[in-house]
């Protein structure tokens, strides 16, 4: 087959700045580069080898907003990071971390892990995440 890698991942924004600031500030994301597209532009922010791919919105949302832990129907249910302590990315976040879901504790599974999902500028859901191990 060759190589393949994971690229990027695409977001609709309702204000890029903002979506920027929330990744760069809260997930260690960096600006990669910032490419013209007419009118517009899109922002290239960068984790490691993971690339999030910013656009400015041009339309609203023909549907609600996705709730707990993100959409159950067929779609991208949400983005995840896993972080050392859960309860300390919250407090780091403060009102930022608009909470949809949890804490909630899945030592039942695996010993240790927690999850909480919040919704970043623009609705989408991200789950931040400690302990899980395969």
């Amino acid at each position: 087959m060759g190589l393949l890698t994971f690229s990027h991942m695409a977001i609709s924004c309702k204000d890029a700045i903002a979506t920027e600031k929330f990744y760069t500030k809260y997930f260690g994301f960096t600006r990669a580069r910032v490419v013209p597209l007419g009118d517009q532009q899109i922002v290239f922010i960068k984790l490691g080898q993971m690339y999030l791919e910013l656009f400015q919105a041009s339309a609203q949302s023909p549907i609600p907003l996705p709730t707990n832990d993100g959409p159950q129907y067929p779609a991208w249910r949400h983005l995840a990071f896993q972080v050392d302590d859960i309860d300390a990315k919250l407090a780091e976040m403060k009102d930022d971390a608009l909470v949809t879901l949890g804490p909630l504790n899945f030592d039942d599974l695996i010993p240790g892990w927690r999850s909480v999902w919040v919704a970043d500028p623009n609705g989408n859901i991200v789950e931040i995440s400690q302990g899980y191990v395969d």
